[in-house]
């Protein structure tokens, strides 16, 4: 996907504004995190504590660009925050984030982000077994695994399920 130049050097900006925000409140320094643009599907971002990692979706970023800079950014520089602080015991999203998220930030401390997501159509693969009703439709990942060798038995009659041979897009 292309994205315009601006988009990764306003969100390395409100990074860094928010572990500024983050000093003048704590009275310390922390750590500035390697960012990164390479997430995709349903997430907006994501925060790799022990690695000091920041990813971010482009996609989600270019469709929600306001809310994203305020609210996600500062949002995943929270969790950094948080662990630097209080250590790796803290629930993602304790009190220990809460806090920061509203008494640093000043902003709603969301678990969820609610950015359409245009979910992708999927590919199912139609298994079947001796049941009348008996239909499965598998991922193509579990697909892929029955191709090597694994089994997977239906709960009521037990039978194998087997490929029928026929796909569907959802």
């Amino acid at each position: 996907m292309r994205h315009n130049r601006r988009m990764p050097e306003l969100l390395h900006a409100r990074v860094e504004d928010c572990y500024q925000q983050a000093e003048d409140f704590f009275k310390r320094s922390f750590p500035r995190p390697e960012v990164s643009f390479k997430l995709r599907g349903q997430k907006a971002g994501v925060a790799h504590l022990h690695e000091n990692l920041l990813r971010f979706n482009p996609k989600l970023y270019a469709e929600n660009r306001e809310h994203f800079l305020k609210q996600t950014v500062a949002h995943e520089v929270a969790h950094l925050v948080a662990h630097q602080l209080f250590g790796p015991r803290i629930q993602p999203h304790g009190e220990e984030w809460q806090l920061i998220m509203r008494g640093v930030y000043e902003l709603p401390p969301d678990r969820c982000h609610n950015y359409d997501i245009g979910r992708r159509k999927v590919t199912r693969y139609l298994y079947l077994c001796q049941c009348p009703d008996g239909e499965f439709p598998f991922s193509g990942q579990r697909h892929r695994l029955v191709a090597q060798g694994r089994r997977y038995f239906c709960r009521r009659c037990r039978a194998t399920l087997v490929f029928s041979g026929e796909q569907r897009i959802e």
